[in-house]
């Protein structure tokens, strides 16, 4: 199993420096070299993707307050990174491939507003939900105009073809997410299934970023494609690591509470290797999702029993082996790409991918 590396919520210093420092404190010291050195090598054009921020314009309307209020309250921004190191790759970070960073952005925003109106959540980030303070119907027309405003900043662009993959990948998210939807509170699932929505909903925005970054570093097809399939591989693992959280993570860290994916209905990775391996766990997977359908949340008892089916099993640990393994193969994709910094920081990137605790 993953060594776990806990970043404090309330620190403003960028989430890199953080990383880094942890992983040195917790004997780490290459990785904690490699990230604080990647934070370095980056931080002109975080703070130039963060100055694009500002440009989404603010005003007095509810939908334009309620993205705000999400956009405000920052994130890891792992998706524009990728854009970063993929441009970096090539010619370098520069207005187009700054454009595309905001773009990838605005548009995982726009997933999250529209996530927790679907989910009801109470919050997001430690912080009440849009939803919480101006409503489900102001939350989701602000998820659309986010998604407005990224595929304007695609087309002006105007490399060829990322707006209309952009769109193909929108159609991928949405169609991933209805399976998601029909699969919801059922305790039986399969693991192709799962897979299915990662990569749909998860993986292809990923994909996109790397492809983006890829095209605006002027990169050739072959190398492009590398790094798509770089971020396919990042996207599995960060959801897989995202599923093991639900279980496992730090709610001062995460800001979101344990069981929240459980009690929304989803039937995560860990799960599913859990019902494999020990069938009976069904009944206290059920009733959880029971007791939170009649009372509003699972009693403690219920969820120790489904904690102790999953250490028992190992299906966190083994999760946590799979994520690593995702992220090997993201590796390994890189092949075709000049050696270099680039390489070495979308390395870092990975490795930090399958340890991060929020």
């Amino acid at each position: 199993m993953a060594l776990a590396v806990t970043v404090p919520a309330e620190s403003s210093e960028p989430l890199l420096g953080r990383l880094g420092h942890v992983c040195r404190d917790r004997g780490l010291g290459d990785l904690a070299g490699r990230l604080l050195d990647l934070g370095a090598w980056v931080r002109e054009e975080l703070r130039d993707f963060e100055a694009a921020l500002e440009t989404v314009p603010r005003g007095a309307r509810a939908v334009q307050q309620s993205a705000h209020h999400l956009l405000d309250t920052g994130g890891k921004h792992l998706r524009p990174m990728c854009v970063v190191l993929a441009s970096k790759v090539g010619r370098g970070f520069g207005d187009e491939a700054r454009q595309l960073a905001l773009a990838v952005e605005l548009v995982h925003t726009a997933t999250l507003l529209h996530d927790d109106v679907v989910d009801v959540a109470p919050a997001r980030r430690g912080q009440p939900a849009a939803r919480a303070i101006w409503g489900n119907a102001a939350s989701i027309f602000a998820g659309d105009w986010l998604l407005v405003e990224a595929l304007r900043r695609i087309r002006t662009t105007g490399l060829d073809g990322l707006l209309d993959r952009m769109l193909a990948i929108i159609e991928e998210m949405i169609l991933a997410e209805s399976l998601q939807l029909e699969r919801r509170g059922q305790v039986r699932g399969s693991v192709g299934d799962y897979f299915r929505v990662a990569e749909g909903k998860t993986a292809a925005l990923f994909r996109w970023a790397m492809t983006a970054g890829a095209r605006a570093g002027g990169l050739h097809p072959v190398q492009e494609q590398a790094l798509e399939t770089y971020g396919l591989h990042l996207g599995v693992a960060f959801q897989v690591v995202d599923d093991c959280l639900d279980f496992e993570g730090d709610v001062a860290v995460t800001g979101k509470a344990l069981f929240a994916d459980l009690r929304e209905g989803k039937l995560t990775y860990p799960l599913l290797l859990a019902l494999e391996r020990e069938p009976a766990l069904e009944g206290a997977i059920a009733a959880v999702l029971a007791e939170d359908e009649e009372l509003g949340a699972p009693s403690a008892a219920r969820c120790a029993e489904v904690s102790a089916g999953l250490v028992r099993t190992r299906a966190l640990a083994d999760a946590r082996t799979l994520a690593i393994a995702r992220i090997d193969a993201a590796i390994d994709a890189l092949a075709p790409l000049p050696d270099g910094s680039a390489k070495a920081a979308l390395i870092t990137v990975a490795e930090a991918t399958a340890l991060r605790e929020k």
